[in-house]
């Protein structure tokens, strides 16, 4: 005989046990690994950088660390989307602050005030991690042609945002090559350097008073205190000749060079 009570409490059991398709898509659902947005990185680096061992008390008076300099890159990839994405690949390794279309359109992909990885191995004057002091701007471009006119106002529009509100003195305004000048070229021969300078960004030199260097000028030093890491001197030239003198790509320096190289040299000192 089988008693109703019995049989009353095994159908209410049954009543709160989830359906198939519930169970089923919860299990897939914690299957999926946590992906973690930027934000949530900085929160885990930020707790991270709180010492356990010592008593916390916050103080009131502090800044997050600002860029001092602006790397200018090319892309050397096919397309501004297809550069987007490289950046959001976790084997690339790779990232920057803004990436330019050739089409003007300006796509930020990390907080200015986080380090992203575009310089790599790179030294300009005593800096030795140009990643933690810099801002990195990818230019949509194979790096075998010129870049267009919309491409570079929108550049400039940015630029001088980013010198106003971080006051970025005009000498660090930079191209990837000029601090990593033996495994760099961009952003190539067809950047308009001088326009730039032009526009407050970056140095340029004086064309109507090329005099001769002194006798004793010596051109390392002044390679030097610009601010090219010379233990590769041949490789520093290029890098300088790409920038200034764009028709000699020659790891030698000519009488014209030097006067060119001079003459931005008083400028630094």
């Amino acid at each position: 005989m089988v008693r109703l009570d019995t049989a009353q409490v095994a159908l209410d059991s049954l009543k709160q046990l989830p359906s198939l398709a519930v169970a089923v898509a919860e299990t897939h659902t914690m299957a999926l690994p946590v992906t973690l947005t930027t934000e949530d990185k900085v929160r885990m680096l930020m707790r991270e950088g709180i010492h356990k061992n010592a008593d916390w008390s916050e103080a009131a008076h502090f800044d997050i660390r600002k860029p001092n300099f602006v790397i200018i890159h090319h892309t050397a990839q096919h397309s501004l989307a297809q550069t987007v994405r490289t950046f959001q690949l976790a084997h690339t390794k790779v990232s920057a602050h803004y990436v330019i279309g050739k089409d003007g359109q300006v796509v930020q992909m990390l907080n200015d005030y986080l380090r992203s990885w575009h310089a790599g191995r790179s030294k300009w004057g005593n800096v030795t991690d140009m990643n933690s002091v810099s801002l990195g701007i990818e230019l949509d471009n194979n790096g075998r042609e010129p870049f267009p006119e919309v491409q570079i106002n929108a550049l400039l529009i940015l630029l001088d945002s980013l010198k106003t509100k971080y006051q970025i003195p005009f000498t660090n305004f930079l191209g990837h090559a000029d601090v990593a000048p033996a495994r760099k070229n961009d952003p190539s021969v067809f950047f308009p350097w001088k326009l730039l300078a032009e526009k407050g960004f970056g140095v340029w030199y004086d064309e109507s008073n090329l005099v001769a260097p002194p006798d004793n000028f010596n051109y390392i030093d002044a390679l030097r205190i610009i601010g090219y890491d010379v233990s590769n001197l041949s490789k520093a030239i290029v890098a300088f000749k790409r920038k200034f003198i764009v028709t000699d790509l020659g790891d030698t320096l000519t009488d014209y060079d030097k006067r060119v190289l001079y003459n931005l040299y008083r400028r630094y000192f």
